[in-house]
Order: C-alpha cells, then structure tokens, then sequence
C-alpha cells in the first residue's frame, strides 16, 4: 500500500470556535489568528493505493459546493475544487476512486463528494465508480440532525448518498467491504457516531484530534457536542495508538499531515516525528 496526504479546500473559521475552552492568550501562540480573530484550516484527505487493489480516499473535504455568498461566509479560500486538482497530480482522477470513507458528514468533511457550484446547476456527487463508507450511528443522525448541529449538514448529500445505490454502513464490531485492511473505531464526543478509520499504521483522526494543538487532552473545539466524553475518548484513542506506535493523520492541521504521538515526563501527551505530507510513502507496520 502507498499512501498520500491531498489538500483539499482551505478555510478560515473563528479561532475561539475551533478551540472551545482554551483562552485566545493560549491558542494564538499555537496558530495566529487573523485581523478577523479567524485560523487558517486544511481539510486534508489521506489516499491510499493498492488496497487489496484498490483506491480508498478518505474524507474529501470541504470542496466547492457553496454558492459565493457562503463560501465567504464559512470562510472557504479557493473557488476551486482543490482535491480534484490533487488527486490529477497523484496521477488519478475521481473517477479511479473505488471507495470513498466518511468519520461524519458535515460539510467540512463531506463537501467534497459534490461536484463545484454552478449557478442554476443541482447538487451532483462526484466519485461515480465509489462505494461510499458512512458509520451507521451518524448516517441516522445525518437524517435527522439535532438543532445544535443541522447547519453543519448538506440535505442533498444526504438524499444523494441514499439514492446512490452505493452507500455502505459501517457497523461497530461488523466486518466492511474493505476487509481487514482498513480498522474501524467509533466516538460519540464530537458527534455521534464518528468514524475513525486506522490503514497501515495510520489514523484518520477527523474531528476527535483536528490538529497538533487538540492532541493535548483538555484542548476541545466548541462544535464539540459532549467535550468531557471526548476527552475520555481521547486519552485511551491516545493511549492505543501509542501502545501500538500508531500514527496519528491531521485533517485541518494547516502544516502537518501525520505525527506520532508521545507523552512527556508530567504524563503530558504531544506530537511528535511530523510529516508535512506523504506522496506515495509506505505505511507504518503497527504492534
């Protein structure tokens, strides 16, 4: 297996949201904030080639599906569909994609999956040869969103999934179409259902662990549903990964694609060993 780390759409969100209970004093050192108090974010997807023959994209982040009016609004840098444009450098197009896997589907996640706004133009999914991979627990909260978070859906996404003939739920404890390549683990803290995907001594860590500066324990975004659960979730996730020397992939690190983690002498847990990105590189053989 070969495995690549693609940029997606970048964003700028509000500094404060994205880390909930820390203090600007705190997070501003971690990443610098803008005149409008707003971080840059990747939306990072991870590639993998020659799994058991095929390729897997997981995640496709935010795309270019917003109108003008909202891609200013959730703070969407480029017009572009950016992933296509990093896939064709990875030699591939959407089409060569045989699975697509989901941690969740809010639109900084899920975007992608749509073809770039056209004004007048209905909302059409990409991928057309994927088998689309969602938790079964959040696919019903997708359908039926509390209020707190039905923003962060797309209803069409949702109504196309379903009609696609091609979505697959992933079942704690039940086996997937992808084998026993791919592991799966599920986390209730952010939304529930969350999945994260482990391949090749990697994990995708979606919105448990956005970034370095989340891998310490307290740090928590305020889009979290249920912030003291996802830092039990956290803490054995870590603990896990560290006893099996499993690599931890950033989706919005702006500058970090994958990082092991460690814990330092006061039981502190951080980031360490960074890749900025992979192309093409081997995976990690785990305990």
């Amino acid at each position: 297996m070969k495995l690549w780390s693609l940029i997606g759409n970048s964003q700028r969100l509000d500094g404060g949201a994205m880390f909930g209970n820390a203090p600007r004093a705190m997070w501003s050192r971690w990443i610098e904030p803008d005149e409008h108090n707003r971080i840059p974010l990747a939306c990072r997807c991870l590639l993998v080639t020659d799994l058991d023959g095929r390729k897997v994209l997981f995640e496709t982040g935010i795309g270019a599906f917003f109108d003008p009016a909202m891609r200013e609004r959730y703070g969407v840098v480029e017009e572009r569909h950016v992933l296509l444009d990093s896939l064709a450098e990875a030699g591939l197009r959407h089409e060569d994609i045989d699975a697509v896997v989901l941690s969740h589907l809010h639109f900084d996640h899920a975007g992608g999956l749509l073809a770039p706004w056209a004004e007048g133009e209905p909302a059409r999914l990409l991928f057309p040869n994927a088998r689309f991979l969602v938790g079964a627990e959040h696919w019903a909260r997708a359908r039926d969103p509390h209020p707190r978070d039905r923003a962060s859906f797309i209803p069409e996404i949702v109504q196309l999934l379903e009609h696609s003939g091609r979505l697959e739920l992933v079942r704690e404890g039940a086996s997937s179409s992808l084998g026993k390549a791919v592991r799966f683990e599920f986390s209730e803290g952010h939304t529930p259902g969350l999945m994260l995907a482990e391949v090749a001594g990697v994990v995708f860590c979606a919105d448990l662990i956005p970034g370095r500066p989340w891998v310490h324990l307290p740090v928590t975004m305020g889009y979290d549903r249920w912030p003291e659960k996802l830092i039990d979730e956290k803490k054995a996730f870590l603990d896990d990964k560290i006893a099996r020397d499993v690599r931890l992939f950033f989706t919005h690190d702006p500058a970090c694609a994958v990082a092991s983690v460690k814990k330092d002498d006061k039981g502190r847990y951080f980031a360490a060993d960074m890749l900025e990105r992979l192309a093409g590189t081997e995976g990690w053989a785990t305990a």
